[in-house]
């Protein structure tokens, strides 16, 4: 007699499966709600610039009209080609110089690399005006050293030249060296054997390795040059760049219409920038296999001798600027009266009523940093560890890229047309603290999500699958361990958001009312009225307090990753 197979029950159809489990709904839910924010703070004020763009100001449909008298004014157009080799002029002193700079600190034996790092990254602490304060006040009309430009006026494009490569050098910096940091030292060791030159494993081994980082920090020094505000308000004279045209299309003639214009033209470059990136980025080959082992630099005396004298010097011309707007502060009278004085401080800011502007930024840091990392990284992680509903997460995986490419002036812009609409059921957010709050995050969501999403993909999947298998909500699990693991990277993003609202400009100079001026608004009301130490004393509060939050995120972060990164020290 022939056996008989066992029979077993058909696997249920997919699509005949029950609705999800409360749990599982309510991730995607909160998905949902995820996805709606980001359309409503960014895709729906970007839609609102275009949208105006092609309207009169009695909102009727145009066409391209606003964008052929713009292609037909001189003046807008030298503004366009300004801003660009500007921005391209930048790009090509502050990228050498900041891989000069990364080089030295990770292929040499240098003392003191700590300390340079250090010195190389305060100008992340201070607005972009400080930078120009401070070389008004070197090279200006009175200025200690203005017979070192042989004639030139600073008030141009000098001034945004030198001010721009200051404050953006940090940030090309921290890009290059972190592709640096990735070289592996068997490629080298195995070119010494070979009896490779010095110049030929330079130009074979590590410029190829670190390509990809160079174009990236091309790209971002490019695009905030192009997308700056501050510095050209302050120094750069009757220069006109494209951000200070749209701060005359919109504050000084109210011609929103052709702001709108300038606003996409000023749109253009940085999309550019930022779609180069992406194609390299998307390129981009792996230079550090799991086998790699980390470049350990050997000391060369002559080598190191050059590469000290070279970084000793940046770090000198760096503390030059903070020094001189620090030292602005604390004088009577710039160059008549150089005595000690807390004036700038006491009549200038406290008795000028302008000491509220400060407050309201410290404000805006902390609820941007509070509310922004909650954002953030629930977003993530509804996105990495939750299931279902695939085409939202890659909704949302987009929508979270486009920040970066979107200049803040431009933002602000879209919010002034999408939230002061007498219509919209938002527009009771306009003029609030909370729309400062929204803006700042949404303009800083990018690099802040990345960080995020980075921490998250470093955790096994499993943790979630287990925690389903045993019936425990994805909200304990997220509690009580993928917070606590991912601390580190909570406590950076928080940091981050923080230190960017105390110095951002650009995404809120439209954006404030009265009684929400922050602090980088006032300098530059300040600097128009003449009274630049002041400007200065503004500036050096908001170095002074972002300084003390690092101090206080290092002892924070070295108490709690006490508790809940012990798992991570050795037995």
């Amino acid at each position: 007699m022939a056996a008989v197979a066992p029979t077993f029950p058909a696997p249920p159809d997919e699509r005949l499966r029950p609705i999800a489990d409360p749990q599982q709904r309510l991730a995607q839910g909160l998905l949902l709600l995820a996805c709606a924010t980001l359309l409503l703070l960014l895709l729906a004020p970007l839609a609102a610039i275009l949208v105006k763009s092609v309207q009169d100001k009695d909102g009727t449909f145009v066409g391209l009209a606003h964008f052929r008298a713009y292609l037909q004014s001189p003046a807008l157009l030298q503004s366009a080609w300004n801003t660009l080799w500007v921005a391209t002029v930048v790009t090509l002193i502050t990228v050498p110089l900041a891989f000069t700079f990364a080089y030295a600190l990770t292929r040499s034996c240098m003392p003191g690399r700590n300390v340079f790092r250090l010195i190389a990254l305060t100008p992340i602490l201070a607005p972009s005006m400080l930078a120009a304060i401070s070389f008004i006040q070197w090279f200006g009309n009175q200025g200690a050293l203005k017979g070192l430009l042989l004639g030139q006026s600073v008030y141009g494009p000098i001034g945004i030249i030198i001010s721009a490569t200051y404050a953006i050098f940090p940030h090309a910096l921290m890009i290059v060296l972190t592709a640096m940091l990735l070289a592996d030292r068997r490629l080298f060791e195995a070119a010494e054997s070979l009896g490779t030159s010095a110049w030929r494993k330079f130009f074979t081994i590590t410029l190829p390795s670190a390509r990809y980082g160079i174009v990236s920090a091309a790209m971002v020094v490019f695009s905030y040059t192009v997308s700056d505000f501050g510095i050209p308000k302050v120094i750069g004279g009757n220069f006109h760049v494209l951000a200070i045209d749209i701060y005359q299309q919109v504050i000084g003639q109210q011609n929103f219409n052709r702001g709108a214009v300038v606003g996409l033209i000023l749109l253009l470059p940085v999309v550019f920038a930022f779609t180069v990136d992406a194609f390299m980025q998307r390129s981009q080959q792996s230079h550090f296999s799991s086998r790699a082992v980390a470049y350990a630099a050997r000391p060369s005396r002559g080598f190191d001798t050059a590469m000290f004298i070279y970084c000793s010097i940046i770090s000198v011309l760096m503390l030059a600027v903070l020094g001189m707007a620090i030292y602005t502060s604390f004088i009577k009278l710039w160059p008549y009266d150089l005595s000690f004085s807390l004036r700038h401080y006491v009549y200038g800011l406290v008795d000028g009523g302008v000491i509220d502007s400060y407050f309201n930024s410290v404000k805006l840091g902390f609820l941007t940093a509070l509310f922004g990392t909650l954002l953030v990284f629930l977003t993530a992680y509804l996105i990495e560890k939750t299931r279902g509903m695939n085409a939202t997460r890659g909704a949302i995986r987009l929508l979270a890229s486009i920040p970066m490419a979107v200049p803040g002036m431009v933002l602000g812009l879209g919010y002034i047309f999408f939230f002061n609409e007498p219509r919209n059921p938002f527009n009771f957010l306009y003029g609030t603290m909370a729309i400062l709050v929204l803006s700042t995050i949404i303009h800083y969501y990018t690099s802040s999500h990345l960080t995020a999403v980075t921490a998250l993909k470093a955790l096994d999947n499993e943790f979630e699958a287990v925690s389903a298998s045993l019936k425990v909500p994805f909200y304990k699990t997220f509690a009580r361990v993928t917070l606590p693991v991912c601390l580190p990277a909570v406590l950076d993003i928080a940091r981050y958001l923080f230190i960017n609202a105390m110095v951002t400009l650009s995404a809120v100079i439209f954006l404030y009312s009265p009684d929400t001026k922050l602090a980088s608004i006032a300098i530059v009301s300040l600097d128009e009225s003449g009274e630049i130490g002041a400007a200065a004393a503004m500036a050096t509060l908001i170095v002074a307090t972002s300084t003390v939050v690092c101090i206080v995120y290092a002892l924070l972060t070295r108490v709690l990753l006490r508790r809940t990164q012990a798992w991570r020290a050795p037995m």
